[in-house]
């Protein structure tokens, strides 16, 4: 069985950057890692709408993506980074709700969220960043301040409503943590 490290956040927080700091130090430890990573890009490309526009079957499509890309994934890797988890979609679908003052049903909500929740147990760890407005857009993001912000207290509140702890991705602890879970796929090898 793969170990599951998990980075959510709004756009342009660092989660990338993060994650190919971490795939690198992996690799050079010998462990094999895949990366989870642009599942709202592929959403969109498949005729689904994202950011402002991101629906129930937008989230449900990201959700059930991004859960089948992590079991791909387990079957080749010891580690697999997934930029933005499955509790990523929920916060994207909270703040395009609020942002265009539409609803989903309460059924669709509890579909989502028990799917979500159910799934979180398979994380080894999940980090959650903080948005920064001094770090400029990364290239081709939705520039929609409002959004960005509404979208990363989102995420917060899914974490909270799920109960759902997350790591700070930049504190010494979770450098620890991260450093346990390779030492453990070492020890295996």
């Amino acid at each position: 069985m793969a170990y599951f490290l998990g980075i959510a956040g709004t756009h342009s927080t660092g989660k990338s950057t993060f994650i190919e700091t971490v795939e690198s130090q992996a690799k050079a430890r010998g462990i094999s890692v895949l990366k989870i990573s642009d599942t709202a890009t592929k959403c969109q490309k498949s005729g689904f709408p994202i950011l402002e526009e991101h629906t129930f079957e937008s989230t449900l499509w990201i959700l059930v993506s991004v859960i089948k890309a992590e079991l791909e994934a387990e079957l080749n890797a010891e580690l697999v980074l997934v930029d933005r988890p499955v509790l990523d979609a929920l916060g994207y679908l909270e703040a395009a709700l609020k942002a265009t003052g539409r609803r989903i049903s309460t059924e669709e909500r509890n579909y989502l969220y028990g799917l979500a929740r159910f799934h979180t147990d398979r994380y080894t760890l999940l980090l959650k960043t903080k948005l920064d407005e001094t770090i400029p857009l990364g290239e081709g993001r939705d520039p929609n301040m409002e959004f960005r912000r509404s979208a990363g207290l989102e995420i917060d509140q899914v974490f909270k409503h799920l109960d759902v702890p997350a790591l700070d991705p930049h504190t010494e602890s979770t450098q620890e943590r991260i450093q346990s879970i390779f030492d453990k796929i070492s020890a295996k090898s």
